[in-house]
């Protein structure tokens, strides 16, 4: 079986650990278990893609600055018939948060949010009344590593419709009230492996932050989930992951309420040195995918 394990151009900018590499270990596990395995960056061309017998997406943390060529490269990988994890239909859905609304529709909770659509006239102001809150998140629909995300109050409003009126000239953007659960209980990420829960985390801002993820100084902290809460995120994989190797489901409890965040399905960092099963969890899922 020889694998290519997908990752990018990597110049450190979206690095999430602070020891050993995740790729490099896993890549080392699979090795051991008689798996050739190596890296390949998506948008490389010289990459012969046909050659592998299986491709892993796993780390190509620099997709949602090249949305146009990394669309075109799965249509690519679909008209070769490459054999594809996760699937190239869940992939080119979750890659735009407007993947949020169909998650609703679904009948499963979601934080609260409003869709800026390019080139619409931005205001702000009203997003507070109709979020009811008096700090707002907004970010790209199609993005990652907090770019272009503005944390707004009655302070700084102005100065970010001005900043925001610009961006959504190019893109769509998400607004969300700031949910103050994540800065005092933080965030839960739960870990599954072919549809299966391997392990789960809370990640916390540090002090005076909002960003949970470890670049910008946030911290991890492995959980035993409550069974109730489990039985909720295994609801969002069971819905709208199906055939996937890997989810990750990042949400907040709010009114004893759990609301979905983001359903990573893309390059979700998999945190697999905070548990000691999770490598085991990953290997027995992907040999159920080959066999």
């Amino acid at each position: 079986m020889n694998i290519a394990l997908v990752t990018y151009n990597d110049n450190g900018a979206y690095h999430n650990q602070t020891s050993e590499n995740e790729d490099d270990l896993l890549i080392n596990y699979l090795q051991r278990k008689e798996f050739t395995i190596e890296k390949a960056i998506w948008n490389n061309p010289e990459v012969n893609w046909e050659s592998y017998d299986l491709v892993l997406l796993k780390s190509p943390w620099d997709y949602f600055n090249m949305i146009g060529d990394f669309y075109q490269w799965l249509t690519a990988m679909e008209n070769k018939n490459v054999k594809l994890i996760n699937p190239i239909t869940i992939i080119k859905w979750n890659a735009d948060k407007h993947y949020l609304k169909d998650i609703e529709e679904g009948g499963l909770k979601i934080a609260p949010c409003i869709f800026l659509e390019k080139g619409k006239k931005v205001n702000l102001n009203e997003y507070f009344f109709k979020l009811n809150t008096e700090i707002l998140i907004v970010k790209p629909a199609v993005s990652g590593g907090s770019k272009n995300t503005f944390k707004i109050n009655a302070q700084n409003v102005e100065e970010v419709n001005q900043q925001l009126q610009l961006l959504v000239q190019v893109e769509d953007f998400i607004v969300q009230p700031f949910l103050k659960e994540i800065e005092d209980d933080g965030e839960w990420s739960f870990l599954f492996f072919g549809g299966k829960f391997s392990h789960a985390l809370l990640k916390k801002a540090k002090t005076g932050d909002f960003r949970v993820q470890p670049i910008f100084g946030g911290t991890v902290h492995p959980q035993v989930p409550p069974i109730e809460l489990l039985k909720k995120a295994q609801q969002y994989v069971d819905q709208f992951a199906k055939d996937c190797l890997y989810a990750r489901v990042d949400g907040v409890i709010v009114n004893q309420q759990f609301l979905l965040m983001e359903l990573e399905l893309i390059e979700p960092f998999l945190f697999l040195e905070t548990n000691k099963k999770s490598l085991v969890n990953y290997y027995q899922a992907l040999q159920n995918f080959i066999n």
